[in-house]
């Protein structure tokens, strides 16, 4: 049985070790696991059409692939994103969303001993923004989006020193940061961040980015992707086995 990655680029990934150790330790033959790499989202067809029968989807696909889905999960639909697909069908394909239950596992197990923020930011409005969102809602966390964009509640320069005092969350939800561009960061004034502030980085590799470490040398908490992309992925595991019976 098949499965695979689709994004681009894909070289940060981890996801096929992931299920390949996955499938080693069931006892699975015959399981694969392929990362494609697309740099045109138009280029799925081929792979839809094809025999694999569970993807994820990560940067920058995740609502865009929606256009392509014959069916899409209510949560995933309300979010307006996708990281996960099953084929339920020749040629028919479902959607969910499993970010939202990665992340607000991974954001509660963080937390676990201190009083959940009122407020947060998310930096970026992607489909991974739009998840961690709705996982904020469910636990009654207000948030506001930041982006160079415009229809964002805030841009970059827009972070003064009430907005940081007022956020003690701060989740950074866009690729910035990522292998093989570990020296890059978002533009959020780390000189006022504090050890009353919360820093969540979605992205895995590297494990300490220097959105993480800048805000590490203020006293602020930290913590990277990796949990929820554990987390995340086992509920996509569960879903796949739910359509496919094995």
């Amino acid at each position: 049985m098949k499965f695979g990655l689709i994004g681009y680029p894909l070289t940060h990934s981890f996801s096929k070790s992931y299920f390949e150790e996955k499938f080693h330790s069931l006892g699975l033959v015959g399981f694969t696991y392929s990362n494609f790499s697309l740099g045109n989202i138009e280029n799925i067809f081929s792979i839809l059409h094809s025999d694999v029968f569970g993807l994820n989807v990560t940067i920058p696909y995740k609502s865009a692939v929606i256009y392509y889905l014959n069916d899409i999960d209510q949560t995933a639909l309300k979010i307006g994103a996708v990281n996960t697909l099953v084929r339920t069908g020749l040629n028919s394909w479902k959607g969910f969303n499993t970010d939202v239950s990665g992340f607000r596992l991974s954001l509660q197990d963080y937390m676990k001993n201190s009083p959940i923020p009122e407020r947060a930011i998310i930096l970026g409005t992607g489909g991974a923004a739009k998840a961690v969102k709705f996982s904020l809602e469910s636990i009654g966390i207000k948030s506001s989006f930041v982006s160079r964009e415009s229809g964002s509640d805030y841009k970059y320069e827009d972070l003064t020193k009430d907005v940081i005092d007022s956020h003690l969350l701060i989740i950074n939800a866009t690729p910035v940061g990522t292998f093989p561009k570990a020296d890059e960061c978002p533009l959020i004034p780390y000189h006022l961040l504090t050890r009353n502030h919360w820093l969540f980085d979605l992205v895995y590799n590297p494990t300490n980015t220097l959105f993480l470490t800048r805000g590490a040398e203020m006293g602020a908490h930290t913590k990277n992707g990796l949990d929820m992309l554990h987390l995340q992925a086992e509920q996509a595991w569960i879903i796949w086995k739910s359509y496919g019976k094995f």
